[in-house]
């Protein structure tokens, strides 16, 4: 699995982590399975909010008894929840739901009510307290990034996690080049799509087999490579079964040649920068 930096400051990291939105609307035990296969692999990385449901009590059986400095655990508080002792009280909650001491990121969900004079207050209580060992936001735009760094200063901002995927590029635009020029990690959620992964049958689809079949992988890891190919991005995709979590994993290690990337960007166009930042 190839290593990639989280953040300027942060540690190596493996450049395909698991999401688990919706990890815990179906089989628990297969879920388990799916996190422990993904690990195994080399997907250290697990992605998680108070939001998810019982997400969180679902990793805490997949990580029970592993080695908790091998892993990178992020969770997120709802905006609802931001306040400053309200993002202390939230991520005491999820700590204790994950069964662990401390996370290695802690993300706002999305912008909300709350100054973030208070939020970042919090995460800073957080961090010298020894309960998180980084912080970060995610559904943010390069102007709201803006007004956070005025506010947190260079170097505070872990990560910025965002949609991402072959058919919703906006974040190519200002937010990566911004992300970049910061030293943030950019980490792309629903890597493939909500339920709109392009069709075999479509033109897109079929450029994206071609390629996969010429490197002897699949659409969906040829996908995660070409998410992934700009130094400071990272994916996130959720895998409900043991053979999903290992296609993921692999994709961790594809290169893509320079023409392949030219193919993928004429057959899923970026388009024009939209008013806002699209978000599930």
């Amino acid at each position: 699995m190839q290593p990639r930096k989280f953040g300027k400051n942060g540690p190596d990291v493996s450049v395909i982590g698991q999401g688990t939105w919706y990890l815990d609307s179906g089989d628990r035990k297969a879920a388990v399975a799916a996190l422990r296969r993904g690990i195994e692999t080399g997907m250290t990385h697990i992605d998680t909010a108070e939001m998810y449901g019982d997400a969180e009590p679902v990793i805490a059986d997949a990580i029970a008894g592993l080695s908790r400095e091998k892993l990178f655990l992020v969770s997120k508080v709802l905006p609802s929840n931001a306040s400053r002792r309200g993002t202390i009280t939230a991520c005491e909650r999820s700590l204790k739901r994950l069964q662990t001491d401390y996370l290695d990121c802690y993300l706002l969900h999305w912008r909300g009510s709350y100054p973030f004079e208070e939020t970042v207050a919090a995460f800073e209580d957080l961090v010298a307290a020894g309960k998180i060992r980084s912080w970060g936001v995610s559904n943010f735009d390069s102007d709201d990034l803006d007004e956070l760094l005025d506010v947190a200063g260079e170097g505070r901002i872990a990560c910025n996690q965002v949609l991402y995927h072959l058919q919703e590029r906006a974040i190519e635009h200002a937010v990566i080049p911004w992300c970049e020029k910061h030293g943030v990690a950019v980490v792309a959620y629903s890597p493939f799509g909500h339920n709109d992964f392009p069709s075999a049958r479509s033109k897109g689809g079929e450029v994206l087999q071609g390629i996969a079949d010429a490197h002897r992988a699949t659409v969906r890891q040829v996908a995660l490579a070409f998410l992934t190919r700009a130094p400071s991005v990272l994916a996130i995709p959720k895998a409900s079964s043991t053979e999903h979590a290992a296609e993921n994993a692999a994709a961790g290690d594809l290169k893509l040649s320079a023409t392949d990337i030219a193919a993928l960007d004429k057959a899923f166009p970026r388009g024009p920068k939209p008013r806002g930042l699209p978000m599930l």
